[in-house]
């Protein structure tokens, strides 16, 4: 990953030269007889000279791969080393207007140089995309997964494809943010399209910038251009782009990741193309170091053969009641990305906290909980039942936003940074569709 240069090319070029001047002397004078004869002093000195500066320069230590796990203590899953404590103080910040495509600022701006903690090798050109694999089941695990490990994950059958990766949660501008370090040039093939094939935005990470999530850059307030800090860092907002992963909210190059102190090869990206994922994870969990976890990148609903669900497959009146109740109960309540209750919520932490005091468990994530039960016609929806949009423009498939139906045309959520949770008119403007909640379904997405 690091660019070992070769150190002293000038000077090697310089000796070079010295070498092949052979200057023309004439020996008739008696001055140019002394200069010859002074030659071969002279030359015994070049040489000496030479011999010293050549022996300094063995003698530099070479550049430190700062990858490497002797020199780096080992770090918790959700914690780099170097994060700071989390405060518990609200997180703020400013909505972003307009939506650009992926690795483009709003008004398509050229890209400027990040702001880096230290001076970097310069970075390597990113490798041209030749393909496109879709990602189905993301590994994550609380040390490096040795390449013995990894070798078995590949031969487990339905695997075809594996893409190492750096995780942990990473505190930035006061959010705990899920952030993989990845390489740029190998990576991008396990994106969405419009991700993949933006250059600008893989080469923006490639020169030490942040890429985050829409969802985090909209209504988290990490705008386009904006410097965020890290523990110990500074870093610019190069780029939005979904990565097609809905736990993963923001995106850097390994080299960045090893100055955050965000562990080594700790993730996997796994493609399976017509795998049985469930059947697929439990044969991995059986290869995998104990603790990892695995989980499903982009869950799809099996649709029952039945036509009638029984009453019992969903949440009862009282169910229903509590969770209503529970939800217009924080009406007023700021609005924080990732936060997940009692005083602070996202759109989906809103849903999960509000389930749960029914005694329901949901998913965290919005893309989950549209799988955590059948779809029905808008028309159809009754209060409780959750409505979901699409709002993504560098991943227009991806459910970004959630919404709790309170019945009469009106929904309860919770917006984005610099809004409240509020009770409103239901919107269809990129309207995903809408969901009934059934406890045993959510109880088992991964």
């Amino acid at each position: 990953m690091f660019d070992r240069r070769a150190r002293g090319p000038g000077l090697i070029r310089q000796i070079r030269q010295d070498f092949a001047y052979r200057p023309r002397i004439r020996y008739g004078h008696r001055s140019t007889r002394m200069a010859a004869r002074a030659v071969p002093v002279i030359a015994v000195l070049l040489v000496a000279v030479l011999a010293a500066d050549l022996m300094v320069l063995a003698q530099l230590p070479p550049e430190q791969d700062r990858g490497s796990r002797e020199n780096r203590e080992n770090v918790a899953l959700t914690r780099p080393a170097t994060e700071e404590p989390r405060t518990g103080e609200p997180r703020t910040g400013e909505p972003r207007t307009g939506e650009p495509g992926a690795g483009s600022d709003a008004a398509g701006e050229p890209v400027r140089p990040p702001v880096q903690a230290s001076a970097e090798p310069a970075p390597q050109p990113v490798a041209p995309l030749t393909v496109i694999r879709k990602p189905h089941l993301f590994v994550v695990a609380h040390r490096p997964l040795s390449s013995a490990a990894v070798a078995k994950v590949a031969r487990v059958a339905g695997v075809r494809a594996i893409e190492r990766a750096d995780a942990a949660e990473v505190v930035l501008d006061g959010k705990r943010v899920q952030t993989l370090g990845v390489d740029p040039s190998t990576f991008r093939a396990y994106t969405p399209r419009p991700t993949a094939t933006s250059d600008r935005l893989w080469n923006s990470l490639a020169s030490g910038e942040i890429a985050v999530s829409f969802v985090l850059g909209n209504d988290g307030g990490m705008t386009l251009g904006k410097t965020v800090t890290a523990p110990g860092h500074a870093l610019r907002v190069g780029a939005y782009a979904t990565m097609g992963m809905g736990a993963i909210d923001a995106v850097v190059s390994r080299t960045t990741a090893r100055a955050l102190g965000i562990p080594e090869d700790n993730a996997l990206v796994i493609s399976a193309p017509g795998a049985d994922t469930a059947r697929l994870r439990a044969a991995l969990l059986k290869v995998l170091p104990r603790g990892s976890q695995v989980a499903t990148v982009n869950p799809v609903f099996a649709p029952s053969p039945r036509k009638v669900w029984p009453v019992e497959a969903f949440m009862t009146a009282d169910q229903v009641r509590a969770a209503l109740t529970a939800a217009i109960g924080k009406l007023g309540r700021p609005y924080v990305w990732g936060a997940e209750g009692p005083d602070t919520f996202d759109c989906s932490g809103l849903v999960q906290w509000a389930y749960a005091q029914a005694g329901v468990r949901v998913p965290r994530v919005t893309h989950q909980q549209f799988v955590s039960g059948p779809q029905i016609p808008l028309d159809q929806a009754q209060p409780g039942d959750l409505l979901f949009w699409r709002h993504d423009p560098t991943n227009p498939g991806y459910v970004s936003h959630v919404a709790i139906y309170w019945g009469g045309g009106k929904m309860l959520h919770a917006p984005r940074t610099g809004d409240v949770v509020k009770l409103v008119p239901v919107t269809t403007k990129n309207f995903a569709g809408a969901v009934r909640i059934s406890p045993q379904i959510a109880a088992r997405v991964r």
